[in-house]
């Protein structure tokens, strides 16, 4: 067991530091070309930090492992909603100034609900697979429009902050780019190597190891890039990276495992998983959405404490599984 656990945890760590390589290299790029920040913070920050979900489920949807695939997105999720959003609200209550999120909580709703009609046959076709990247496609067009429409949005100007902060040269930015995704790749197949072999060694499901092992670690540069941006009181830019890996874990990163092979959904997704990410996600969007007043939405740390107490008595339920499946 010694060597599959120590490939998880090697895997877990160049995972996270390859996609902050990945990340910060893409942004540069970006900038140089002329994006604008809100652009920059809502496409490439956003989503970039999800690129290790996506390779870790493309790879286990290669390998035949559809537990961790499904497991690795929708635990991702659970993960950035509850623990990152929730812990990150206790640090310092989250206001949100940005337009642009204030429209993308209820459209994470709506993708949300799509995703459960999809998975409701225990079956994730192809035909879903192409429907969630269609949908990605239409919603990456609407986010492109409204970011060049927006002036002086509040996630554009703490996003135009952090970049002259971090800025890089342009040979150096590609460097980290290509680095970063070749690390990715690497630690990709050193993660789902491991987290297989550990599942079939306590008998349990690979879907609970997706859940709990490989969702947490790719969630892990999420968590960092959101105490980072609350610390310095960027709360758009905390909320702009769950939303976007939220919308991008759901459509793209279950898109393109099912893409690559049909996924058979285990029924305890739809009944256990699914119902407490579309909980989850519902309670975003109320205490987000901003009815306290005009033009302010707000996670204060009560409503922080509540999606924390979700997240620590989901994983307890989790692991209690493990508990009785290894037994």
């Amino acid at each position: 067991m010694f060597v599959p656990v120590a490939a998880v945890v090697v895997g877990l760590i160049l995972l996270v530091w390859s996609a902050d390589r990945f990340v910060e290299g893409s942004a540069s790029i970006a900038r140089h070309l002329g994006m604008s920040p809100l652009l920059i913070g809502m496409l490439v920050v956003g989503f970039g930090t999800s690129a290790p979900e996506m390779f870790v489920s493309a790879l286990s949807s290669m390998q035949g492992n559809p537990g961790i695939a499904l497991g690795n997105a929708y635990g991702s999720n659970i993960t950035n909603i509850a623990l990152i959003l929730g812990l990150t609200a206790l640090i310092s209550p989250i206001a949100v100034h940005s337009r642009v999120l204030r429209q993308e909580l209820p459209i994470l709703s709506v993708v949300t609900g799509l995703a459960v009609v999809q998975i409701w046959d225990k079956d994730l076709s192809r035909a879903d697979a192409l429907i969630l990247l269609g949908v990605f496609t239409g919603l990456m067009a609407w986010s492109i429009r409204q970011g060049t429409r927006q002036r002086n949005d509040a996630l554009g100007v703490e996003m135009d902050s952090e970049l002259a902060a971090q800025h890089m040269p342009l040979a150096r930015a590609v460097v980290w780019l290509v680095i970063g995704l070749l690390l990715l790749v690497a630690s990709s197949r050193l993660l789902v190597w491991g987290s297989v072999v550990i599942a079939r060694h306590l008998g349990v499901d690979d879907l609970i190891i997706g859940l709990t092992i490989v969702a947490v670690g790719t969630s892990l540069p999420e968590l960092a890039s959101s105490l980072i941006a609350v610390r310095r009181r960027e709360h758009d830019i905390a909320l702009g990276n769950v939303l976007g890996s939220n919308l991008f874990n759901t459509l793209a990163v279950v898109g393109i495992a099912g893409t690559i092979h049909p996924l058979a959904v285990p029924p305890e997704i739809l009944t256990r998983d699914m119902a407490v990410m579309t909980g989850l996600t519902l309670l975003l969007f109320l205490f987000g959405f901003g009815f306290r007043g005009p033009g302010l939405g707000r996670i204060n740390r009560f409503e922080g404490a509540i999606l924390l107490a979700v997240y620590i008595g989901y994983t307890v339920y989790l692991i209690s599984n493990i508990v009785k499946q290894s037994a």
